[in-house]
């Protein structure tokens, strides 16, 4: 009975061993750009750092956009941890709202 269950257990560290070989893909070719504007350079820092500028283009129509944007970084930072810095919220807003 011990060598029954010794022989499983050496199996199955034996399966646990094998690795996969890693896996390489080609991320397709960003179509989108950030539209100019003021602070543009501040919001391809803080928001392409995680999202496309796709993502943003695919936000709905809003009538009012400052508050959709400021309510938009303010959830980035205190849901998703974006660490952006206090000084760039104003300018990330006055950026999106002007802009998209």
């Amino acid at each position: 009975m011990q060598r029954t269950v010794l022989l499983a257990i050496a199996l199955a560290a034996g399966i646990g061993a094998v690795t996969a070989a890693p896996v390489n893909y080609k991320l397709p070719d960003e179509v989108a750009a950030f539209k100019p504007g003021p602070n543009l350079e501040i919001v391809q820092a803080n928001c392409g750092a995680c999202h496309s500028a796709d993502y943003i283009h695919t936000q709905p129509p809003m009538k009012d956009k400052k508050g959709f944007w400021q309510a938009e970084v303010t959830k980035m930072i205190k849901v998703y941890g974006a660490p952006i810095e206090d000084a760039d919220v104003g300018k990330i807003v006055d950026y999106l709202a002007a802009t998209y």
